[in-house]
């Protein structure tokens, strides 16, 4: 069966089945929730370490006419770890704005999957918004206070104040992911017994999905020696789907993942996304992106271990 056909039962199938989960209920209930079946030992044997390499000193190619781009990818990615074990939000959000683009170029069909990640993208970043309102507003407030009841303080307090809100906006709940798992758990926000949409049951999501490209990315990467066969990205894309993020889903989601990855194109059209010509050129750029993946994915992974929060309902 050509690739056409493959997208044609692929659509057709997926549409009627996405179309009733969203008439029976939100998807997000059909993709979050299964019994809880992934040990611990499954989740360190399906992470695939890439040893380092001297490949990425030359900066990556810019892609000229399309949305996607690889190496906006890799700055966001390199720019979000900070400190020894944390990750700046904006930029690993903004990694996965790329990602996102990169799913939509790939078909209509695993574009459905992107449309579920942007969802929870978007989650973060409103509750981010408007958790950095209250400050703000107690901050203003604080100022006119104290303007009031000593105006002859009041450039002193200022300079302060001023200092105050500069230490206030870098230990802010939603700058990193571990500002924003201490926020929460001291707003009581996270459930660990029920579905919430607080952000780090959001991030635990994203997570899990990082693991799934981290895996796919590597697989498509791999280079051969001359005459051996490269696996299709449609067989790829399923393995690692299966060894990875399929252990939280539904049967009915995992069945549609899997139909959704038979129309996905074949090895030419991502030399096209990631500017390169060859398999040895792909192994290359692609090798950077998953090592840069690993770092952001190893500090979330402890970061939401040592709190209790890799199994959130």
């Amino acid at each position: 069966m050509g690739v056409k056909c493959r997208a044609f039962v692929a659509i057709v199938f997926i549409l009627l089945l996405f179309g009733s989960m969203w008439l029976h209920g939100n998807l997000a209930d059909h993709w979050n929730t299964c019994p809880k079946v992934y040990s611990m030992k499954n989740k360190i044997l399906s992470f695939i370490r890439v040893n380092s390499s001297d490949d990425d000193v030359a900066p990556l190619r810019v892609c000229p006419g399309q949305r996607f781009q690889v190496a906006d990818l890799l700055a966001h990615l390199q720019a979000a770890p900070v400190s020894a074990n944390d990750v700046l939000l904006k930029p690993y959000l903004a990694s996965w704005d790329e990602l996102i683009k990169f799913l939509e170029a790939l078909g209509p069909m695993v574009g459905l999957i992107s449309q579920e990640i942007e969802s929870k993208t978007a989650i973060i970043r409103d509750l981010a918004q408007k958790a950095e309102k209250e400050p703000e507003k107690k901050m203003k407030e604080r100022k006119r206070t104290h303007q009031q009841s000593d105006p002859v303080l009041m450039i002193s307090h200022n300079s302060s104040s001023d200092y105050s809100e500069m230490n206030h906006r870098l230990s802010f709940g939603y700058t990193s992911v571990r500002s924003m798992i201490k926020w929460e758990l001291e707003n009581g926000l996270v459930d660990f017994h029920k579905q919430t949409n607080s952000g780090c049951r959001t991030l635990l999501r994203l997570h899990r999905a990082l693991l799934w490209l981290q895996n796919f990315l590597l697989e498509l990467g791999r280079d051969t020696t001359e005459g051996e066969h490269l696996r299709s990205p449609s067989d790829l894309c399923k393995e690692t789907y299966l060894r990875t993020l399929a252990h939280h889903h539904t049967w009915w989601v995992r069945k549609a993942a899997e139909l959704a990855f038979l129309a996905m194109p074949e090895r030419p059209y991502f030399y096209l996304l990631v500017c390169v010509e060859t398999q040895a050129e792909a192994a290359v750029v692609l090798n950077r992106i998953v090592r840069a993946i690993e770092e952001v994915y190893e500090r979330n992974e402890v970061a939401l271990q040592e709190h209790g929060m890799l199994d959130l309902p």
